[in-house]
């Protein structure tokens, strides 16, 4: 590579900090340095502790050992997601990650699923997903190496929930022991080319000045770099994505490690859990317009499954993005580039999806052509937006009318691209996935399906297949993936023999 790109600094650590300068220095390193600024004194957010399987090509691409990873992270798998009281009071149902069913050539499963439950030959969505059933079950294993991916059990996606700072510990190590160098100190100052109005240097409140050629900004909420020196703006997304506090608390494990997170919507927002090896993460995300902080937290505690191994930490957002992610000679990456509530355990993937974009547009001649910079920014927002349709549709297909919080939420007006969706799903089971965005079709089926968008018909290339064959085909599949889920671990037997993590003292 022959760029004039020889210094990288990446300024904040935490997860989205050490993310970037680990990739960055495993892909580029042979060519540039990378300097890392953060200070002990600033605490990271740190509440994302579950992901989505996208993570496992970030983590092969640093050569990471899975089974060594998390025995580290204190980690545990997730299959999905499960949801409850969403659609309406006293509903449940998962968001399976992988394969639903069987397709026939260009018909999806679903829709011969949809006219099964029509003629009343159909079992509940999931019992087609080997996932969904084994996260019911508590199994888990991965995909088996010499299984073809037409085997229900060659289909198994998964992700990872662990802790987050044992994470970005994690991940320190292992940049640095590959050269990153780490300076200690709060970023004082910001200077300024005074000709190009390119970042030249941060300065430390120790005096110190780091000069670069290309800035990470990783400096959560307050953008140090993307917004307090270059002003790039911000856009607000919270009048459809309405909550705007959240408070995280760990409590005590209690039980085997479910292999799923838990998201259970309350009457002013949602509460997650999520469990690690020695712990478990809970959070209440909500609205401050809809309760107070005080009842908030009241809420949360009383609604933990174990003793609280800590007091509720507050956080307080805005939902929306940068409105450049990479401005001049910064590339924002994490909150510094805008934040999206962990219905979906996005945000992690984000962080990993804007590294992603910037090795394949790196420049290579150390000028920021807006060619390069104008196609990160608008594939950023491309991603963005269709993670915020799919996190708007939970809140909007929805039955429940017993607080305001779900009134405002069911009636309100959406972005013209998720209307389109529902629309033509609830015509006919219809879904097309656009381009690169992150979640697939069999995702938002999942989701609409769970939350009582039922299509009003089905796909005609489905009557191809004689009625009578549908219910054998059904139950076929059902029974063989309960078949595959029987032969599966539990979560914890795979945990305790592959990478059960050392004692916590």
């Amino acid at each position: 590579m022959n760029n004039g790109i020889t210094h990288i600094v990446v300024v904040g650590g935490g997860t989205a900090g050490w993310m970037a300068a680990s990739a960055l220095m495993r892909v580029l390193g042979r060519k540039v340095t990378v300097r890392l600024v953060e200070s002990d004194e600033i605490g990271i957010v740190g509440v994302g502790e579950a992901t989505v399987p996208h993570i496992k090509l970030f983590n092969n691409l640093l050569g990471l050992n899975e089974a060594d990873f998390v025995a580290r992270t204190q980690g545990t798998f997730k299959l999905g997601i499960q949801f409850r009281d969403w659609g309406k009071l006293g509903d449940s149902y998962i968001h399976g990650f992988g394969v639903m069913g069987h397709d026939i050539g260009l018909t999806p499963f679903h829709q011969f699923w949809l006219k099964g439950r029509q003629a009343g030959h159909a079992a509940d969505l999931g019992d087609y997903s080997v996932n969904t059933v084994a996260a019911i079950r508590g199994k888990f294993m991965p995909a088996p190496v010499d299984v073809p991916a037409s085997n229900p059990l060659g289909g198994i996606a998964y992700a990872y929930h662990f802790d987050a700072s044992l994470y970005a510990r994690y991940l320190r190590e292992y940049a640095e022991a590959r050269g990153v160098r780490r300076s200690e100190g709060k970023v004082q100052n910001v200077e300024l080319h005074p000709e190009s109005g390119h970042v030249a240097a941060v300065l430390l409140a120790s005096g110190e000045r780091i000069e670069g050629d290309l800035f990470i900004d990783c400096s959560g909420f307050r953008g140090l770099l993307i917004e307090g020196a270059l002003e790039s703006g911000y856009e607000d997304w919270s009048h459809w994505l309405p909550c705007d506090r959240a408070l995280a608390v760990p409590c005590a494990r209690v039980e085997a490690p479910t292999p799923y997170t838990r998201s259970t919507a309350r009457e002013a927002g949602w509460q997650w859990r999520i469990p690690l090896q020695h712990r478990t993460g809970n959070g209440y995300v909500y609205s401050s317009r809809h309760i107070s902080d005080d009842e908030a937290a009241a809420k949360l505690m009383a609604n933990l499954d174990g003793e609280a191994l800590a007091d509720p930490r507050p956080l307080r957002f805005v939902t929306g993005i940068r409105k450049k992610a990479w401005n001049r000679n910064v590339v924002s990456l994490g909150l510094a580039s805008g934040f999206m509530e962990p219905l979906e355990s996005t945000s992690i993937h984000m962080i990993q999806a804007g590294i992603s974009k910037l090795l394949q547009l790196f420049p290579s001649d150390g000028v920021m052509d807006p060619v390069l910079v104008d196609r990160y920014n608008s594939q950023t927002r491309f991603e963005a937006e269709r993670i915020r349709d799919f996190l708007i549709l939970h809140y909007k297909a929805t039955a429940r009318d017993d607080s305001s919080f779900w009134n405002d939420c069911r009636n309100m007006s959406i972005p013209a691209s998720l209307q389109e969706n529902i629309d033509l799903f609830r015509h006919s089971g219809r879904f097309f996935r656009t381009a690169e965005e992150m979640f697939a079709v069999v995702s938002w089926i999942q989701v609409m399906i769970g939350q009582g968008i039922m299509p009003k018909g089905y796909d005609p290339l489905v009557d191809q297949m004689p009625d009578e064959d549908i219910p054998r085909f059904l139950a076929s599949i059902r029974d063989v993936v309960s078949k595959n889920v029987d032969l599966m671990p539990t979560h914890q037997q795979f945990i305790d023999r592959e990478c059960r993590a050392p004692q916590v003292v």
